[in-house]
């Protein structure tokens, strides 16, 4: 959010500078005299910040995943890429949709502000849509009274923050026709609870269940906290491998 309001502030800049040089700049300037170096930087840079704050505001937005609460399926240092009209255009910074399209749906990850402060992006997986009864207990998931269906995969080994080595068992997960992984740490406390989903609301969770900052903790994500959907990671400096990478 602090950089979308950087970009229209250095916008409205250059795009008042450029059009003061139009209106009385110009006329002022003798026959063949150079234009003044702010006005000809700022007809060079408006145009391709606007492009720019178009293509982030209304197309796609570019991310990086900043820690382990979405692991096996986001890894520390992706880049990735955020669809901004899947789930209908919305007016930049104050964010309130003015075109409705789709709206999320579970298993769909998703980028949002953190609704305890905004001006933090987080990403997590909608778990919970409008109207939704979510239970969690015994690390076990049901929606609606059913549980999801998992099926275990194997031990996954990573090293958490504080150079800590962690061994968590991966499960195949599918969730709303979602098939994705999550992580769960055998040794870790459960964290049990169960809630509805009020309406222009969604409960999110992170895939490594254990080690996530998520609904549990602080929450629903409120309609017109939704930045984007995630759908690709487009680089990571540590796995080339992980390049053009769909996110499921």
């Amino acid at each position: 959010m602090m950089f979308a309001l950087f970009m229209v502030a250095i916008l409205l800049f250059t795009g008042l500078v450029w059009l003061l040089d139009i209106v009385i700049l110009r006329k002022r300037r003798a026959e063949g005299a150079a234009e003044p170096v702010l006005v000809e930087y700022s007809k060079s840079f408006f145009p391709v910040i606007l492009a720019v704050f178009l293509i982030r505001s209304f197309l796609v937005e570019p991310f990086k995943i900043p820690s382990g609460s979405m692991m096996p399926t986001l890894l520390v240092g992706d880049f990735i890429l955020v669809n901004k009209h899947t789930y209908g255009l919305r007016v930049p910074i104050l964010n309130n949709t003015f075109y409705e399209m789709n709206h999320p749906r579970r298993g769909e990850v998703m980028v949002f502000h953190y609704p305890k402060d905004p001006s933090l992006d987080y990403i997590k997986r909608v778990v919970g849509v409008p109207g939704d009864r979510i239970e969690y207990r015994e690390k076990h998931l049901y929606i609606n009274g059913q549980p999801l269906e998992v099926a275990p995969d194997g031990d996954y080994s990573y090293v958490a923050p504080g150079l800590n080595q962690v061994t968590a068992t991966r499960y195949k997960e599918n969730l709303g026709g979602h098939r994705h992984d999550i992580l769960l740490v055998p040794d870790a406390p459960a964290i049990d609870g169960e809630v509805v989903v009020p309406e222009g609301h969604y409960f999110m969770m992170g895939d490594n269940r254990d080690n996530s900052n998520d609904s549990r903790f602080w929450g629903f994500v409120p309609e017109n906290n939704i930045v984007g959907k995630a759908f690709m990671i487009w680089w990571n400096f540590d796995n080339f491998g992980r390049i053009g990478d769909t996110i499921k």
